[in-house]
């Protein structure tokens, strides 16, 4: 099976500072995290300190095509609970 995105949901995770959305390899769901730091690169105002989560969301849905390239990518080399992309999975 290949890793599909179907449910367009996000959720801003304070504890993670990261945005979480889901991914399903058929009937398995898995688990992502976007780090925060990822989503304020393309935006100056989430750099700062307590940006409000609506703003992560809405860079979170900008990015979403390259979010879940990333997510796919990061999947495809090696299965795992979850996965939490870093600045790194996108380069």
């Amino acid at each position: 099976m290949t890793l599909a995105f179907p449910n367009p949901s996000r959720s801003f995770d304070r504890a993670r500072n990261a945005v979480r959305f889901t991914g399903y390899d058929g009937m398995f769901e898995v688990s992502f995290f976007v780090d925060a730091g990822v989503l304020a690169r393309s935006d100056t105002e989430l750099r700062q300190a307590g940006a409000p989560e609506t703003k992560f969301l809405s860079a979170f849905d900008a990015l979403r095509a390259s979010i879940h390239d990333a997510a796919r990518k990061a999947y495809s080399e090696g299965r795992r609970t979850f996965y939490i992309l870093t600045a790194a999975d996108f380069r």
